[in-house]
């Protein structure tokens, strides 16, 4: 499955899984349990970096493109710190004095954080740290302490407690309650996510050493459910999110709150009192607390009457817990219960994520009371979690200060992206809650005089904008979808110039987000814009699309060195006085100078180029791939960009072309110098060449040999350069090969875009009219590209099982990544329809429909629910939800109560949600009108004609799931509904009632920085893998883990692929334990960042199924699989290519517990499934019919098997011929097989002669032993081992040692020559190494492909 989250996979955090936040200013959250030592740039290093202070060279890339043709690869200096962790000893009030392991990078700080996380001193929030009588402080790292080394004691000293420290104190207490408690999860609040695989492993994999003796001969219970098992029809929702024992809350405290009686008065305040809190025990007693400079203590307040003199006895205790266990039995029993419990946890269960996940279905929860989150409600929450005390957080500033931060060196870099990460979690998150504010009604507008679709928010200093045409800014654009759509846009061209990264050039921090149905937009503020008019601000483009228009030498400068990464062209626009004005940027992108100095970019939206295949322009006529396919057509609106990806791919797919032709004519060339007398003929056909192969499909068969391709060009390159300059006649090949594909510099393949050509509004100067001519053509040559390239190449990858999506999200990604927009999606369908290989795409098309539709439903849903005012929410979501997928025939909608709603409405009333007329015309909707819109919208919209008028014609036609369609649609649209079996089918009553939407969620887009070192590291580890060394390639791979975790904290999808790949390569090298343990991280994780259900979840479970095989954990295995089995049946349903390597997996597993009639029945449904995705004669077929001969062997029906193994025999001799070891080994089993059939015939000849008194000598069935299963399963997930001898093995240490001399010698010779860098050899990473996390499934190639 090709999952990434936006553009690149990563790696991951070791076991140091504590977020390292201080630096970058957040508290870091305490996470494990057992102090770990956090080495932050050391750790595993690679061999070749163990020299003190080694320096070695990834591959680095600048600007956004691999490799792009003439960038010189810049190596920079990697200075690895090489510093050793240390004990100290750390003694704390009232318990045994422990021993701590600290590295030197480490703050004081994180040293807080872990003693405030483990059991025996969690409950301490305001103490210092003494070394030798002296206090440490907060903020200083380990190493710059005066006689802090190995050994030494640290004593924990209690301080006296401020108003804040109080709070922190009490806030932490609760958190320490609600650690099992997965309410926040459910809610979606502070970057909680649920996870459920402890349920499936019953604790912790790495010490069930317990479980692993005598397992082969435990009877384990294998029988699944009945709704896994194939064939069943049933889709239960409930088993999604299975009930934890450990939810089942353990009661300490009835009522923990703030007590009515704050803030204490003068008189008490001078006493010491800071607040006052009430509690009520378990055991109903009810007490009065008062939170004072020295600690805790009762007084005699009640709820009624104020007395804050202290009770007798007092029971003054520096923290709450101990307060509580003096007064509670019950609160000292559970509270210890708990922790331990808190404790046990994998902390991978309890780190915070760094952006919110929603899950779209909860429990029925019961609501308790809570006093930090009522307060955190009422209060904006400013004091705490943010770092300037009693200040609001300066989200531009900080934005901007963190970019500015050095980046010469590894360190520097690594504190950056951390610091530029940190802050960018925070401030989406803090975007997140505004916008909702916003859209909720709670905030002021700062235009409140204006209509509601007007108004403007600002709120902890963010301003909000509403996704509506304001003063008809984009009336020639189209309105208010254009408007819509303008802020997505927005973010992708930030999204690209934080990526290139320039020094100089600033972007807002931008995120998007859509919320009940409205589009916000939230962006940092530039200092000074709310006091100046716009037009006095903008001295570099244009405020009204191109009418008026200005330039800036600086901002010319600065924005020149993003357009060769970026592919935009240098160009001159007229103003409204006919003069020239030269841009390097589309005319809306504006430059504002801010009172802070800084060069501001905003209004990004056209940084890449129109797409010409929805932008009908009178007079100009696209290619002719594009006209067969019905384009030009008019979209909604005019802002259809081509995405990134797909000017990457045009320009690398030009370059291939430009290489070709030059290397022709040179080689026509030589031909000619070589027999002067073919000058005549060969004069001809070398002009028109150039002109012929330009059509777009003539790179089209290129475009699977893409790295090879680049290979070859590379050295093409090499030879043109050696040419150059020495022969005029090269440089015209040159010259006319550049003409040919459209290059803008005639001495080198240069190709960038013009992004205002066809701008409504945007006129150029006469002068640059052939230019302007050439980049017309260029973007036509560009729209046809995708249709005659990347589209046919998708369904290509999709054929071969190349890319394997599962829902609609990794569809969308998959496509994204070719640079297909979403709205191609009805193109892509027809071509699958189309395709020679139908039935092999049959997965695609079922998603592809699926998405179509649920997008279409969305589209609707979002004006739909516009219209509704809160009180009638669930009611509108729910009505909505049985039109689209119930059965019923009439759902009636419930609005309402009336007393509710007020009659006189009064039209001036300002709180009104922006757009609401009519709050009720919803409730008119029925399932007919519904579905013809959805019919109606997928016409419109993806120019794709849908055969359905309901949704059981749906489901019925096209083969869909209402389970899935509904997954869908919540995941597009933030519903959260119950968990509950829903009977969709039903014709007497409606599938859902206003009790079962529980929540409505925001959707949000926002930018995810990279971590580049890390990445790289991760990169040249794949490729050493690749290459078959695999223990450098570990090496590499646990060094990335490390600047990973340095970077993203614990918790990040690029991580999940790094464990995922390093529980790999410990498998292959034989290390189980380690795979497990780092697969079980890999599982976690991507149930925390991805989802419970995502697909690479389901892939995950897989993977860690297999390894517990390996580890004899056979019952956890099955249950693993049988879990990815129900997920798979959720998100997509049982007819997926994938279903059949699963189902392979849990037949072998199966069969090596001897539960042959049940293995059968997946087996069998692996096979029929095999056959219909990669046809009967495939290879992977023949292993299928072998798997199910092995298990009739064993239930001794030999003809059942021979009829199996000889349908194999036979793929295997046509596909790989006779002499194929393959081949041979199918012919032996048939052999071994015949030979048992015939003495089984024997015996039973014998019985039938002699009766009951023959002597039959005993029958040997013997069960598989787990070696062979284990060997099964590792071919079927595509592991093979290769089996070296000795010698061998010395080649290859020869081998190795020789390549690293050379490495040397050639680093050696580069530092003598010109500082240009050479590529390392780890940087010959296959291209689509970059682009995919997982390695390919292809078991031909080396050791781990899978």
């Amino acid at each position: 499955m090709v999952i990434k989250t936006d553009e690149l996979p990563a790696a991951a955090p070791t076991d140091s899984s504590r977020e390292h936040g201080s630096q970058a200013g957040g508290k870091g959250r305490p996470s494990a349990a057992e102090p770990p030592s956090v080495m932050l740039v050391n750790g595993d290093c690679p061999e070749s970096l163990k020299k003190e202070e080694g320096v070695t060279e990834p591959p680095r890339e600048n600007g956004l493109d691999e490799g792009e043709p003439g960038d010189e690869t810049t190596g920079q200096e990697v200075i690895v710190i090489q510093d050793t962790g240390f004990s100290v000893k750390i003694l704390a009030p009232g318990i045994e004095p422990f021993s701590l392991q600290v590295s030197p990078q480490e703050m004081v700080q994180e040293i807080h954080q872990v003693l405030m996380d483990r059991e025996d001193t969690c409950h301490r929030t305001c103490f210092s740290l003494h070394l030798d009588g002296n206090m440490l402080d907060h903020f200083s790292e380990l190493r710059s302490v005066e006689g802090l080394q190995e050994g030494s004691v640290l004593r924990v000293v209690e301080e006296p407690y401020t108003v804040r420290e109080a709070r922190i104190h009490v806030r932490h207490v609760r958190d320490l309650l609600k650690s099992l408690d997965p309410s926040d999860a459910f809610n979606g609040v502070d970057c909680n996510s649920l996870s459920f695989l402890s349920v499936f492993t019953d604790g912790d994999l790495g010490d069930s050493g317990k479980r692993k003796k005598g397992l082969e001969m435990d009877p384990i219970d294998c029988t699944p459910p009945e709704y896994i098992l194939p064939g069943s029809r049933e889709r239960p929702l409930c088993p999604l999110q299975p009930q934890n024992r450990d939810w089942k809350p353990l009661q300490c405290l009835k009522v923990l709150t703030m007590s009515g009686w704050n803030p204490p008065p003068g008189n008490r305040k001078m006493h010491g009192d800071l607040m006052y809190l009430f509690v009520i025990t378990a055991e109903d007693r009810q007490v009065s607390i008062t939170a004072s400079t020295r600690g805790f203590y009762l007084n005699q307040s009640t709820a009624y009457h104020f007395n804050p003199k202290p009770a007798s006895p007092r029971f003054l205790s520096h923290s709450l817990v101990e307060l509580l266990n003096q007064i509670s039995p019950t609160f000292k029993k559970n509270f210890a219960v708990l922790q331990k419990k808190r404790v046990q946890r994998h902390p991978f269960e309890r780190i915070a994520t760094p952006f919110q996940v929603y899950s779209w279905t909860a429990p029925q929860a019961e609501h308790a009371m809570d006093c930090v989150r009522a307060e955190d409600a009422y209060t904006s929450r400013l004091g705490y979690e943010e770092h300037i005390p009693g200040q609001t957080r300066d989200w531009n500033e900080e934005l901007q200060t963190t970019r500015e931060l050095p980046r010469k060196n590894l360190p520097e870099r690594l504190l950056r992206e951390r610091a530029i990460f940190k802050v960018h979690s925070d401030f989406t998150a803090a975007a997140t809650r505004g916008a909702m504010a916003v859209i909720d009604g709670n905030v002021m507008a700062i235009n409140p005089s204006e209509e509601t679709k007007m108004q403007m928010f600002i709120w902890n200093n963010i301003f909000f904008s509403l996704g509506f045409d304001v003063r008809d800014h984009y009336k020639d654009f189209g309105g208010d979808v254009a408007a819509y759509v303008a802020p997505t846009n927005d973010l992708n061209g930030v999204r690209t110039y934080n990526a290139v990264d320039v020094e100089g050039l600033y972007t807002l921090g931008t995120v998007v987000v859509d919320y009940r149905g409205y589009r916000v937009t939230a962006q940092s503020i530039i200092p000074g814009i709310l006091e100046r008019d716009q037009e006095q601000s903008v001295i570099y483009g244009s405020i009204d699309f191109g009418k008026t228009v200005v330039s800036h030498p600086r901002y010319l400068e600065l924005l020149e060195r993003t357009s060769r990464p970026l592919k935009i062209l240098r160009h001159r626009v007229l103003n409204e006085r006919d003069e020239e004005v030269e841009l390097c940027s589309s005319v809306e992108c504006k430059g504002i100078i801010g009172n802070d100095g800084r060069h501001y970019i905003l209004d990004l939206l056209r940084t890449f180029p129109p797409d010409l295949n929805f932008l009908p322009v009178p007079g100009e006529e696209l290619p002719e791939e594009c006209s067969r396919a019905g384009f030009p057509r008019a979209h909604r609106h005019k802002l259809c960009c081509l995405r990134q990806e797909l000017v990457d791919a045009f320009v690398e797919h030009r370059y291939l072309l430009f290489m070709k032709l030059a290397a022709l004519q040179l080689m026509q060339q030589k031909a000619k110098m070589e027999n002067p007398t073919s000058l005549e003929n060969g004069g001809p056909a070398s002009e028109s060449k150039p002109e012929d192969p330009l059509g777009p499909e003539a790179g089209s068969e290129e475009e699977g040999s893409g790295a090879s391709g680049l290979a070859k060009v590379k050295e093409l390159a090499e030879t043109i350069a050696s040419d150059d300059g020495t022969d005029p006649r090269s440089r015209e090949v040159i010259r006319n090969a550049c003409k040919a594909v459209g290059s803008i510099s005639s001495t080198a393949f240069d190709i960038r875009f013009n992004p205002d050509i066809f701008s409504p509004g945007v006129r150029f100067p006469e002068s640059c009219q052939d230019e302007v001519r050439d980049q017309k053509q260029l973007l036509k040559d560009a729209a046809a590209f995708l249709l005659s390239c990347q589209i046919p190449g998708l369904v290509k990858d999709c054929t071969d099982h190349a890319v394997l999506p599962m829902d609609g999200a990794t569809l969308a990604e998959v496509m994204r990544q070719r640079g297909i927009n979403m709205r191609y999606l009805g193109k892509v369908l027809d071509l699958v329809l189309r395709s020679p290989a139908r039935s092999q795409l049959d997965h695609i098309y079922k998603i592809g429909i699926g998405e179509l539709i649920t997008r279409s439903a969305k589209h609707i849903f979002k004006t739909y629910l516009q219209g509704v005012e809160l009180s009638g929410l669930s009611a509108a979501i729910s009505h909505f939800l049985n039109c689209f997928l119930s059965s019923y025939p009439n759902p009636v909608a419930h609005l309402p109560a009336d007393e509710l709603v007020s009659k006189k409405r009064n039209k001036r009333r300002k709180n009104r949600p922006p757009g609401a007329l009519d709050n009720t015309a919803w409730a008119v909707m029925t399932p007919q009108e519904l579905w013809k819109n959805i019919c109606q919208e997928a016409k419109n919209y993806f120019d794709f004609d849908l055969e359905c008028d309901s949704v059981d014609q749906a489901v019925e036609t096209y083969g869909l799931q209402k389970i899935t369609l509904l997954r869908e649609i919540s995941l597009k649209t933030g519903i959260q509904i119950l968990l509950k079996e829903y009977s969709f089918d039903s014709r007497h009553k409606p599938a859902f009632t206003e009790e079962d939407v529980l929540n409505i969620f925001p959707v949000v887009k926002h930018v995810n920085p990279k971590a580049s070192d890390a990445f790289h590291f991760f990169q040249s580890g794949q490729a050493k893998v690749q290459q078959g060394f695999l223990k450098e390639g570990c090496e590499l791979i646990n060094e990335a883990l490390n600047l990973f975790n340095n970077v993203y904290g614990a918790m990040h999808v690029e991580i999940c692929a790094c464990l995922r790949l390093l529980a790999r390569l410990h498998y292959i090298m034989g290390d189980y334990a380690e795979a497990l343990s780092n697969q079980q991280k890999a599982v976690l994780m991507s149930e925390r960042v991805m989802g419970i259900e995502h697909p690479n979840t389901i892939q995950e479970y897989m993977h860690l199924a297999l390894y517990c095989f390996a580890s004899s954990q056979l019952s956890t295995a099955l249950s693993l699989l049988y879990r990815a089995r129900y997920l798979m049946l959720l998100v997509f349903g049982e007819d997926h290519p994938e279903m059949a390597l699963l189902d392979n997996n849990i037949g072998l597993v199966l069969h090596g517990v001897m539960e042959y009639d049940l293995s059968l029945r997946f087996l069998e449904n692996a096979l029929a499934v095999s056959i219909k995705y990669h046809g009967p004669k495939a290879l992977k077929v023949a292993l299928s019919h072998h798997l199910v001969a092995r298990v009739y062997e064993s239930k001794a029906e030999f003809r059942s098997a021979l009829q199996h193994e000889k349908e194999g025999y036979t793929i295997y001799k046509t596909q790989l011929g006779e002499d194929h070891e393959k081949t041979k080994e199918s012919s032996e089993y048939l052999k071994c097989l015949t030979q048992q059939a015939v003495a089984l015939q024997r015996t039973m000849n014998e019985i039938y002669r002699n009766g009951s008194s023959a002597n039959i000598p005993p029958l040997k069935f013997t069960a598989p032993s787990m070696a062979s299963v284990l060997e099964q399963l590792n071919v079927i997930n595509g592991i093979l081992f290769i089996p070296l001898s000795q010698k061998d093995l010395e080649n290859l240490k020869a081998e190795v040692a020789r390549r690293h001399q050379l490495q040397e010698a050639s680093k050696n010779r580069d530092k003598t020559e010109e500082p240009m860098a050479t590529e390392p050899e780890t940087a010959g990473a296959p291209e689509d190494m970059g682009t995919q996390p997982q390695l390919a499934k292809d078991p031909s190639s080396l050791s781990l492909q899978g």
